[in-house]
């Protein structure tokens, strides 16, 4: 019944642990373990568990649950992707996108990215904001300068585990970029396609904020996985968040989801909620769109700090990391489920001699 999970290089797994592991549920999620396993070996006392997709963080909930299950193995989880490549050697592209600017959408992509490679993922973040390129700062890249090894194409700068390309390595961070929309759009695609990409499993694109050129050119010059969309939950933000649901809709991209950033504000000192910019706005707008939502982020000043300082917030012991981690995760199995769902609906082409 479960040959499936079995290696032949390995020792026999019992029966009883095939049958714990199968019935066995991924934490926050709830999905069963079984749907994203490639193969399970064991190798005397350690239980060798490879997955389809990077989660490397189960490792210690999966520890716990078998030693409380009575199983006396120590646990080394690894993964391989087994998703087709979309461009180049990327397999997933994903679009971090807002109707309006000052939502928290640069700091949320950056803390994705930075989430997805603390997960095992390879990561590369495409700053696509033309006009206000704030990424290299917020990875601790500021004042960096794009190099080359033919005068042709570029080499993506490395930070935090995430591989960056960003305008803001071109051009003086002191000096307006005044292009127009179709300047700004050629621009951005010699960003995506001169770029050195190494092998990744996920592009996460900061988009511009708005539904202009820019967001037109990527969804139809590229294949685009899914689309994030980042708002608050003020009243203002939502009328352009829906926008950019609207206009992902139109273009045929997918939403994996919608992220409520600033959705409260919590005192340092007293531990009072205030919810400053209004009560669970993204999340009826996500329930009117039948999007998922994947997570509800602060207003808090360790954020903005971090992000100052060039290391992301979700590399530090901090409850918000654990949002963060937690929405990276809850956007991998998103994709993974996307993905099979569109590769399922695909129509099998049988050529016969007929």
């Amino acid at each position: 019944m479960f040959n499936w999970f079995k290696s032949s290089k390995s020792e026999p797994v019992p029966e009883a642990l095939l049958q714990w592991l199968q019935q066995w549920q991924l934490p926050e999620s709830g999905a069963p373990l079984a749907l994203i396993l490639q193969t399970v070996s064991l190798n005397k006392n350690v239980l060798q568990v490879q997955l389809k997709l990077p989660l490397l963080s189960v490792t210690a909930a999966l520890q716990q649950a078998l030693t409380d299950a009575g199983f006396a193995y120590s646990v080394q989880i690894g993964y391989q992707s087994d998703a087709n490549t979309v461009f180049k050697d990327i397999k997933h592209i994903v679009l971090v996108a807002s109707g309006k600017g000052g939502v928290g959408k640069s700091t949320t992509a950056v803390n994705i990215a930075t989430a997805l490679a603390l997960e095992g993922a390879k990561v590369g973040l495409l700053d696509a904001d033309i006009y206000g390129p704030s990424i290299p700062t917020m990875l601790g890249l500021s004042g960096e300068k794009i190099t080359s090894p033919d005068n042709k194409l570029m080499q993506p700068k490395f930070a935090h585990g995430v591989y960056l390309q960003s305008i803001g390595f071109l051009v003086d961070p002191l000096q307006a970029s005044v292009w127009r929309g179709p300047m700004a759009s050629q621009a951005l695609l010699q960003l995506l396609n001169e770029t050195l990409w190494p092998e990744l499993d996920y592009l996460i694109v900061d988009m511009p904020p708005g539904t202009g050129d820019i967001q037109l050119t990527m969804a139809q010059k590229l294949p685009v996985t899914a689309a994030v969309v980042v708002t608050t939950p003020q009243d203002v933000a939502l009328a352009d968040a829906q926008k950019a649901i609207s206009m992902f809709r139109q273009v045929n991209i997918p939403i994996a989801g919608l992220i409520e950033n600033m959705s409260f504000y919590l005192c340092g000192h007293c531990g009072a909620s205030d919810d400053i910019f209004g009560t669970e706005g993204g999340v009826l707008l996500a329930e009117r769109y039948q999007v998922p939502v994947l997570g509800q982020l602060p207003l808090q000043k360790q954020i903005r700090e971090q992000a100052d300082l060039g290391i992301p917030v979700v590399l530090k012991e901090q409850p918000v990391a654990q949002i963060y981690r937690t929405i990276s995760r809850q956007l991998i199995l998103a994709l993974h489920w996307q993905t099979s769902v569109q590769q399922a609906s695909q129509p099998e082409i049988i050529i016969t001699d007929d």
